[in-house]
């Protein structure tokens, strides 16, 4: 029998539409020859040409490519999520550098954000010669960003901001940066260039994760801002929510594409490495792994895609979000780790994608919402009762 891809069981080609399809392929074919040949020097030297892969993501519309108008490609969320699936096949941090500019800053610009804002930012938002990062999180505040300290307060037309963001991808290099603070009324989305007097963000050194990505810190010391940089159509938890929904939908599709390439790799490696004089693809122990984590992938990305379909309907609900995000990083880690075993120590080397993909998935697993978080979401679906606090 002819060995068959992983997805190629499930038939998930045919699933897709001929848009879908050729978009997957320009950004697999933007993967293998703009990442991997790289990516393993990146990561070891902890460092990435965001700017430059910035301008070539956006040049094949990839930035905000699922949203419309001022320069945005305007594609189907499921092309999106696909595109996500094979950004993360290169390395979880390369999608979170589109996550993060099209999902986060860019969504919050264009949902929440004025006209002139939205005409100021996007369009060099979408071409990449602008890079966004997003600003929730704090050093004490993840899964509660309801109890942010970052905190505005007026000053005559003016605003002002103080407080410090953490783990934010991008914040570095960015051009801009939408920061969320505590205001009198309610928790209100600033936007914020980064050349502002008072904003500063250093790089975040010393990871064992997301190596090939740029986390920093930000800090605000009384940033100075006009009333025209407050985002008007947000205002409390639900305009950085909304945002944050929108990235948990392309890690939902993306963190399958990390799970794919592991699967992949470990069945190219089974295929040539000889145990015993013959091969260990043929043995029974390592066909039982290999058909389990094709299973887990392929339920995986029929799951993405329907909540794909359920995006484009307007039909797609928070709580199913949260099964998409958690169901696809959790099996995403239980696949890197098992292929990790069927290369030996070979896994552990920067040689091969494995070791690599696990160590960025143990970030997606706690980013954009921990599973814990996701886990009570679908509990409060489930039941009716909150049990966050």
């Amino acid at each position: 029998m002819t060995p068959q891809p992983p997805l190629a069981l499930f038939d998930i080609d045919s699933l897709l539409s001929e848009e879908e399809t050729a978009i997957a392929a320009v950004v697999r074919r933007f993967v293998d020859d703009r990442v991997r040949p790289y990516v393993a020097d990146w990561y070891e030297h902890g460092t990435v040409p965001a700017r430059e892969l910035a301008r070539e993501l956006g040049s094949l519309g990839l930035l905000g490519m699922h949203l419309h108008g001022y320069g945005c490609a305007g594609t189907s969320a499921t092309a999106y999520g696909l595109a996500c699936l094979e950004l993360e096949a290169g390395d979880s941090g390369i999608r979170s550098l589109v996550s993060v500019q099209g999902s986060l800053a860019m969504f919050a610009i264009h949902e929440h954000g004025s006209e002139e804002q939205k005409r100021q930012w996007l369009p060099p938002m979408a071409t990449g010669e602008a890079i966004g990062c997003f600003g929730l999180t704090e050093p004490d505040y993840g899964s509660n960003p309801a109890g942010m300290r970052t905190h505005a307060r007026r000053d005559g037309s003016d605003w002002v901001l103080s407080g410090t963001k953490m783990w934010i991808t991008n914040g570095s290099v960015a051009d801009v940066a939408v920061v969320w603070a505590r205001a009198d009324d309610a928790i209100r989305g600033f936007v914020v260039p980064t050349d502002t007097p008072g904003f500063s963000a250093p790089e975040i050194t010393r990871k064992m994760s997301l190596r090939a990505s740029i986390t920093s810190e930000l800090v605000l010391d009384e940033v100075r801002l006009p009333a025209a940089a407050v985002l008007p159509g947000a205002r409390g938890l639900a305009g950085p929510l909304s945002c944050l929904n929108e990235a948990r939908f392309g890690i939902a599709f993306g963190a399958l594409g990390a799970a794919r390439d592991c699967l992949e790799t470990a069945l190219a490696y089974a295929g040539q490495r000889e145990v015993f004089d013959r091969p260990l693809a043929g043995f029974q122990t390592t066909q039982l792994k290999l058909a389990d984590m094709a299973l887990e992938l392929g339920k995986g990305v029929l799951l993405a895609l329907h909540l794909g379909r359920l995006k484009d309907g307007g039909r797609l609900r928070p709580e199913q979000v949260s099964l998409g995000k958690l169901n696809a990083v959790r099996e995403a880690i239980g696949i890197a780790r098992e292929c990790r075993t069927i290369l030996g120590a070979a896994g552990i080397t920067l040689d091969y994608p494995v070791m690599r993909h696990a160590a960025n998935l143990e970030s997606v697993l706690t980013y954009e919402g921990t599973s814990e978080i996701h886990q009570l979401t679908i509990g409060h679906a489930l039941t009716g009762a909150k049990a966050f606090r």
